[in-house]
């Protein structure tokens, strides 16, 4: 409790409060000496003829050694254990220098004992002083602002999950904290129950609901910086149904590069409630296409194109061309991998080169490829938000399509080596217009493979893959969104399911399957297994701390609401178009063989296209699509809001 003696004492200046510990030190000097003796005697000892210099000396000796070891520029109510250890070294030392002054100083009639009492006596009385005043001052600190004023803060009371090492360093960090309030630890470890670590008991976790009954407790803090994250996922399942708050500690290797210090708790990653692990990647395919080569990304600004940007870099490129339609993404990819390359020790220079262009321009992207000698393109650009695209097929087919064609012309006319195309799980048997334009551009780059002369220079290669966590247009940012504002979380249909994979890892395995293919290739991703997308919501509500409101909990605080498939939607996605595919030297990656319609064939039917969007006239679009796309289904009719803006009716 905040007394006027604690603001008193905290609010003195530091010079006035060393002098405090120093005139209690040169007091506790004499007191440790005196009870030496009296303890020695067994009688209430009073001091005769040369001993009074012993009684001068003492103060006189271990002040200055104090001094030296840095007693006195300790914060006391910041102090830790560990500066036990430096005081037992104070007090140590200082009781050598005292019995060296006794025996070089002749006085008679000191008993040998009286030595070691001393040293026992001085660390106690030193030691003791300062744990009582950090004790004492532990609650209260002191906030600047305008006036100089003491406010106890309430805090949080919180468990640790996890006994060892990280949490104890977690419970030690958040005791000088704020925020949090340690009350118990939480730990799977029968042999821990019932222990105590820095005055924490160790819980099992079915005692979890009487500390949160007990304590009030608000939080739960993973302590495991270190578990896979399959660990992760089954400690998080095993804590949904107590609808509590759940953070994390950072990983280790973020606190050992300095980027954030132990007790830098976030919100738990999405990708551990997946409780999958990435596989280690082939080092020699990652650098295949990049290492000491110049590479273009398109659509650089974007999600997926952002994250093969910052895995690239750590490639080592000769240069790296970031290609893309917004200025302002543009600009902040560059800043950002400016910041990233400036804590890289790379062994040689990469050139950045932020270029404002669209995929769509033949000229301008071929000119690019020309000018720098490009030798690898990843090709993100696209328009991928299915219902946007739904309302905007037009510049959807620009986009997906044409800006593939101009794109991949632009590579063989510049003589670029390999071509990856990123692609997606929705170009399978697509319902929805983007997932048609995607399939398209497949076939272009396929036709394109076998249309080129034996011994030509460019390679192409296309990735598949279903949903990445967190990218634009994810349902993961959208929920956290709807979430904080308190609901309710939107979910377009109970039974809707969908493949899941991190940005980190959909990137790096791009850049290993596109040096896996030899020309003409379709890989696809391993995704695991698929999540329904009803059953991440509910645990990332309960994750938050929060209830489900239902009927069958009217009391909730936070409403599930179904919003029925939007246009072009499916209930679930595919990755294969048929049976027919292999396995690859990646465990992660296969590859797939599809159908391929020959240049001859596609040509006029990309002639077709081109004439039918300049004319607005979607229906011809969509018939394009149907008869080069196989499986392609629409589930909604034209939805393009010029098109029905203007009167026209499907024929």
């Amino acid at each position: 409790m905040q007394t006027p003696s604690h603001t008193w004492f905290i609010g003195l200046s530091r010079r006035k409060k060393a002098f405090m510990l120093i005139s209690a030190d040169l007091f506790f000097a004499m007191l440790a000496l005196w009870a030496a003796f009296s303890l020695r005697w067994g009688e209430w000892y009073s001091p005769k003829g040369d001993e009074w210099y012993l009684f001068a000396a003492a103060p006189i000796i271990a002040v200055p050694i104090f001094v030296k070891l840095g007693l006195y520029r300790a914060i006391i109510r910041y102090m830790e254990v560990r500066a036990l250890w430096t005081i037992i070294q104070a007090t140590t030392l200082y009781a050598l220098v005292f019995a060296f002054v006794l025996y070089e100083s002749g006085i008679k009639g000191v008993p040998r004992t009286v030595l070691p009492l001393n040293w026992l006596n001085m660390m106690v009385l030193v030691g003791g002083s300062r744990f009582f005043a950090r004790w004492w001052l532990g609650e209260v600190y002191l906030n600047l602002g305008g006036a100089r004023a003491l406010k106890r803060r309430s805090k949080k009371n919180v468990v640790i999950y996890g006994a060892g090492s990280a949490g104890v360093q977690l419970a030690s960090a958040l005791s000088h904290g704020h925020e949090f309030r340690p009350v118990a630890f939480l730990d799977d470890d029968a042999s821990l129950h019932r222990q105590k670590v820095n005055g924490l008991r160790i819980y099992p976790l079915s005692s979890l609901r009487y500390l949160i009954e007990r304590h009030q407790v608000s939080d739960v803090l993973l302590a495991m910086p270190s578990a896979t994250r399959a660990r992760k996922s089954e400690i998080i399942h095993l804590l949904e149904p107590f609808a509590i708050h759940v953070l994390s500690m950072p990983g280790l290797s973020d606190i050992a590069q300095g980027k954030v210090t132990v007790d830098a708790l976030q919100e738990i990653d999405v990708a551990d409630l997946l409780g999958r692990d990435a596989v280690p990647p082939d080092q020699s395919l990652l650098h295949a296409n990049i290492a000491a080569k110049v590479v273009m990304v398109t659509g650089a600004g974007g999600s997926i194109g952002a994250e093969l940007c910052r895995q690239i870099v750590r490639l080592q490129p000769t240069s790296l061309i970031l290609f893309e339609l917004s200025e302002f993404a543009l600009y902040a990819l560059e800043k950002d991998l400016l910041h990233l390359l400036s804590k890289l020790n790379n062994a040689r220079p990469i050139t950045l080169v932020p270029l404002l262009g669209s995929v769509v321009d033949a000229q301008r992207i071929e000119k690019v490829c020309k000018a720098f000698k490009v030798q690898t393109i990843y090709h993100a650009a696209a328009y991928k938000h299915v219902p946007m695209v739904e309302k905007n097929p037009g510049e959807a087919v620009w986009n997906n399509i044409f800006g593939t064609l101009y794109t991949a012309q632009a590579a063989i006319n510049s003589g670029v080596e390999t071509f990856v195309l990123i692609s997606t799980d929705k170009a399978v048997r697509p319902t929805n217009t983007m997932g048609a334009t995607k399939r398209f551009a497949e076939l272009i780059l396929q036709a394109l493979s076998l249309q080129q002369d034996a011994g030509a220079d460019t390679r192409f290669t296309m990735v598949r893959f279903g949903n990445v966590l967190g990218s634009s247009g994810s349902v993961v940012p959208l929920f956290k969104e709807q979430i904080a504002r308190g609901g309710p979380v939107t979910v377009t249909d109970e039974r809707v399911i969908r493949y899941f994979m991190t940005i980190p890892e959909a990137a790096q395995l791009v850049i290993q399957a596109g040096a896996m293919g030899q020309g003409g290739d379709v890989f696809v991703l391993d995704m695991g297994e698929p999540v329904r997308i009803v059953d991440l919501a509910k645990r990332m509500i309960h994750l938050s701390g929060l209830e489900i409101r239902d009927a069958a909990n009217p009391d909730g605080d936070i409403e599930i609401s179904f919003t029925g498939l939007r246009p072009g939607e499916k209930l679930y996605e595919e990755l294969l178009i048929g049976d027919n595919v292999c396995k690859t030297d990646h465990a992660r990656v296969m590859r797939a063989q599809e159908h391929v319609i020959p240049w001859a064939e596609l040509e006029p039917m990309l002639a077709v296209l081109a004439k039918a969007t300049e004319d607005d006239d979607f229906a011809r679009v969509r018939a394009v699509l149907i008869d080069a796309v196989a499986g392609f289904s629409p589930q909604c009719g034209i939805e393009d809001l010029l098109w029905k803006s203007s009167g026209s009716a499907l024929s």
